[in-house]
């Protein structure tokens, strides 16, 4: 049983796949199972077909061609079990996609029209392709035949490097870490850039609110400066007319307080005749009180009114330099305080500003030590599983027909090249022979020995992924006997510990599988089908021995592909 099995309780796999008209397949239905499953037949007969159709299920590219001839859209899906809290079920939870009446599956569904346009379902719920892209990591790792290739890549490298050492945590702890320190280092280039630009600014502004401080000039000023000027250049004329205007109220014969008096004592007289008249009386006794108490006050304006030439020139220099400062800041007079207030803000914000620079500086420089911190522990985990690494890969390539060769794992340190992934580079070098200095694999590897590498390569790291499904497509090209022999036995050691999917033409690696699916290709109906069928124990034997021994099958090679299978199931 799979290990995922054994511990909790369900399988942790693909269980099914199901394509309709996709290249030349018009209806396949697969039940898969848990440990290692072998994907056989001739050349041509479409074994990859199933792991292409796979891929659309992930959110691979999809093609018009990939529609089988004469259908007019290819549907495929695949159902997957999980486990409680692995990445796939974290991600469908996040975004609301888990089923909820069987929450530990997952049904993935794409369709490809004739147009190549494409739709894709998660649990029957319609979702970007980009989504399907990113749920489909955490489900399938797929080994292709260009994984040698890739293996001379340093990227590849490092991820190879990091998915053995289990750094997901910490990564994700650098990842935030590094994010934080670059937008603090951000903000202190910005910061010292702007502190330029302020400079010649905060010159500007000091010399303007020093003008305006030295002016001073308040809230409401110039209009009480404006009303002020105009009494004393007036004084002459307010004195004439204040005189006159008291004459006529009181200081003369004729005055007014004269003749409301008289009026008043007439309309007394009428009142004791006939009392109609009585409001007439009312209101010019109120006249007579108003009257009077206008020409006291006007007596006493004009008793106050001040002639002083020389406070008139201070009042006529202070508005003339108002209107001057306004036409300088290109504001009206009136709101001349108000700009003052603003600049003096604008100011302080520049000065208070600057006070901010040694706070901003500290803390960019926590930021930064704490990236470090986290870098250097990830360089110490890569440190340690480099070197577990490559002494276990250096053990698996002995026995894969490179007995003197020898895999070692650079790890180069260095803080200048700080990232959210680390500070460090990873190189895989090789020594091919006995006495020979380690290479890059890049500059020494022959492609068999590339290939074997990479094969070593993933079956260790494999199993540290935390996909629930392994997919080797043909990786076991350029290797033959024996060493095919120990292919197949480091395969299905990993089958043991979870589902691993391979496409083989080799009978060494084809008899180590749990489970083996044979491909044909036929024709019916002038039309090209393929089936994929689950091989029973005899069937296995008949397909070993067709790879073993081409068209012809004897007795002699029949035995042979038993006891290949005994060997293999006894191991």
């Amino acid at each position: 049983m799979c290990l995922y099995s054994y511990l909790y309780g369900f399988y942790f796999m693909l269980t099914q796949l199901t394509i309709n008209n996709f290249a030349i397949v018009r209806h396949l239905s697969l039940e898969l199972n848990e440990g290692m499953s072998v994907i056989t037949g001739e050349t041509g007969a479409g074994k990859s077909i199933g792991i292409d159709a796979l891929g659309l299920c992930l959110g691979y590219r999809s093609e018009s061609s990939m529609i089988r001839n004469g259908a007019d859209k290819a549907d495929i899906s695949a159902t997957f079990t999980m486990q409680p809290n692995s990445p796939a079920y974290l991600w469908l939870k996040e975004q609301e996609l888990l089923d909820e009446d069987n929450p530990y599956e997952c049904i993935l569904r794409r369709m490809i029209n004739v147009e190549g346009r494409s739709k894709a379902f998660v649990n029957n719920r319609p979702l970007p392709v980009s989504q399907l892209r990113e749920l489909g990591q955490y489900l399938i790792h797929l080994n292709g035949q260009h994984a040698p290739q890739l293996l001379l890549k340093n990227d590849y490298q490092l991820e190879l490097v990091d998915n053995y050492a289990n750094l997901h945590g910490l990564q994700s702890q650098m990842a935030e870490k590094y994010s934080a320190w670059k937008k603090l280092h951000k903000q202190v280039k910005n910061f010292r850039q702007q502190c330029e630009e302020n400079e010649s600014k905060k010159q500007l502004l000091q010399y303007q609110v020093e003008e305006l401080n030295e002016f001073a000039i308040k809230e409401g000023e110039f209009e009480q400066l404006e009303e002020d000027q105009s009494r004393l250049a007036n004084s002459e004329q307010l004195t004439e007319l204040s005189q006159s205007v008291l004459n006529q109220l009181s200081d003369n014969d004729l005055n007014v307080d004269s003749m409301l008096y008289r009026a008043i004592r007439d309309l007394e007289t009428l009142v004791n005749i006939d009392e109609q008249y009585q409001p007439a009386l009312e209101m010019l006794n109120e006249a007579l009180i108003q009257v009077q108490e206008a020409s006291s006050e006007v007596s006493h304006l004009a008793d106050n009114i001040e002639q002083n030439p020389e406070l008139l020139n201070e009042l006529d220099s202070r508005i003339s330099k108002a209107i001057q400062l306004a036409r300088k800041h290109q504001v009206s007079v009136n709101t001349l305080w108000k700009h003052h207030q603003a600049l003096q803000q604008e100011l302080e914000g520049l000065l208070s500003f600057e006070e901010n620079e040694e706070q901003l500086i500290e803390d960019e420089k926590q930021a930064y030590q704490n990236c470090v911190a986290i870098a250097e522990q990830i360089y110490q985990k890569r440190v340690e599983a480099s070197q577990k690494l490559s002494a276990q890969v250096t053990e698996q390539i002995k026995q894969l027909a490179m007995e003197n060769g020898e895999f070692f794992i650079d790890v180069q340190h260095n803080l200048a090249k700080l990232s959210a992934n680390g500070a460090d580079t990873v190189e895989f070098n090789l020594r091919s022979n006995l006495g020979q200095q380690s290479q890059p694999l890049a500059k020494i590897a022959s492609g068999g020995e590339l290939s074997r590498i990479s094969l070593a390569v993933q079956v260790l790291t494999a199993n540290k992924l935390s996909t629930p499904t392994i997919i080797f497509d043909e990786v076991d090209v350029g290797i033959s006997g024996p060493t095919a022999t120990v292919v197949g036995r480091l395969l299905r050691q990993l089958g043991n510990k979870c589902q691993v999917l391979c496409v083989t033409h080799l009978p060494q690696v084809a008899s180590h599988g749990h489970h083996h699916f044979n491909v044909q290709k036929y024709v019916e109906n002038e039309q090209t089908e393929t089936k994929m069928s689950l091989l029973k124990r005899k069937e296995r034997i008949t397909a070993l021995a067709l790879l073993l021994g081409g068209s012809k099958i004897t007795d002699a090679v029949l035995a042979n592909a038993e006891e290949m299978l005994d060997l293999a199931e006894s191991e």
